[in-house]
């Protein structure tokens, strides 16, 4: 099969990093055509970036579509993170917007459309390799190919071309590994996803930087080229998270205490905070505060004086809903590296069975553990192992 006869149904958001992997699939010769997914939105910017999507995909001559993923959204992203909040941890809607919307309704409809593939901007490399499955973490070297837009000269080690899934022998296996540009890359929000969705996928801006990836789109022309990356939960847009969940959370008045037991304020409700957080906290010290400790049911907060307070770390925890992405869960204990934040340095830990989950041993403490976040694991050569829940 000849990639002209190959359709990638790409997800296009209205920036540069998905214009640019849409840029980049049509020049390596795949049958593209472009999606915008209209989910929740508060500010009215997903109307500015269908329509920034839209001038993309009319820029490349392919075909687009506007999907109205609302209601999902609304039901699996807004509702998880509100419940989350409710609960007294802090979720993380990214890892479930990529685990529901764009790998799970996204995913769906496009391959009950005729797609071969998917593909995201996500900054992310994905490899396909053979191998038996007791050799699975016995890695071959990728091989080497020139990526199309690659800058003159450059060969790019890759192995994400996965096949379709008719194509796709019993003994093929899909793993992940960290974009090369460290400072975008977005591993840590991927790791629910499975075997089964990985075969399916193309992330072509894995081995680019940012500023690759942002030249290859002025060189092309893209209207895209310059426009700011997006911050914070996507659709909040200018609204504060505490607002929103004040929404369908009532505000209900407590105490903060320090680490020492002394009462230093009062707050709105222990469920709008989070573990680290330092500002909104209406107090003051000789050192900033952050917050340690809260709990929702005696609805109170315990803050440390500090950046460096030992409150503020902890070397052990827990984790439920552990997903490993080659499917099969390996020996445990293992010694790998894993980041309890995005874009947490790495660190050593030990991985051990804990009851239905595992338990992290981090060599040294960790600063600001959050239930309800998200523990990531990588081996030594930036590949990601896999994930699982805080507790």
């Amino acid at each position: 099969m000849s990639k002209a006869r190959e359709k990638v149904f790409v997800a296009m958001s209205g920036g540069v990093d998905s214009s640019v992997a849409a840029l980049l699939l049509k020049q390596e010769g795949y049958d593209i055509v472009g999606v915008f997914m209209r989910c929740y939105n508060l500010d009215g910017c997903a109307e500015r970036d269908a329509e920034d999507a839209r001038r993309v995909a009319a820029h490349l001559g392919i075909p687009f579509y506007s999907w109205d993923f609302e209601e999902e959204y609304k039901k699996r992203v807004v509702e998880y993170m509100v419940e989350g909040y409710r609960q007294g941890i802090t979720p993380n809607p990214d890892v479930m917007c990529n685990r529901e919307i764009k790998f799970g309704v996204f995913l769906k409809k496009a391959l009950a459309m005729g797609a071969d593939y998917v593909a995201t901007g996500h900054y992310v490399r994905l490899k396909r390799e053979s191998l038996i499955p007791s050799t699975r973490f016995a890695r071959p070297a990728a091989r080497s190919l020139v990526l199309a837009g690659s800058p003159p000269g450059r060969t790019t080690k890759r192995a994400d071309r996965a096949e379709p899934a008719t194509r796709v022998s019993e003994n093929q296996v899909f793993s992940l590994f960290a974009a090369k540009d460290k400072g975008k890359d977005q591993s840590y929000f991927l790791w629910t996803l499975t075997q089964n969705q990985l075969r399916y996928c193309l992330f072509p801006i894995g081995d680019y930087k940012k500023t690759e990836v942002r030249a290859i789109a002025r060189r092309a022309g893209l209207p895209t080229a310059d426009k700011k990356d997006s911050q914070g939960i996507c659709f909040l847009g200018k609204i504060t998270l505490a607002d929103f969940l004040k929404r369908y959370i009532p505000e209900k008045h407590g105490e903060v205490f320090t680490t020492a037991g002394k009462k230093v304020g009062e707050h709105s409700g222990a469920y709008f905070y989070t573990i680290g957080q330092r500002h909104g906290l209406g107090i003051s010290g000789a050192k900033p505060y952050y917050v340690s400790e809260k709990d929702t049911s005696q609805n109170t907060i315990v803050v440390a004086e500090g950046e460096d307070h030992p409150a503020l770390y902890r070397k052990e925890l827990e984790l439920v809903s552990v997903n490993w992405i080659s499917g099969v869960a390996p020996r445990l204990p293992l010694n790998v590296f894993a980041r309890v934040r995005y874009r947490q340095k790495l660190a050593p830990v030990r991985i051990a069975r804990h009851g239905s989950g595992v338990e992290l041993v981090f060599r040294s403490p960790q600063k600001f553990v959050a239930a309800g976040q998200s523990a990531v694991f990588y081996g030594k050569d930036g590949e990601m192992l896999g994930g699982g829940v805080i507790v």
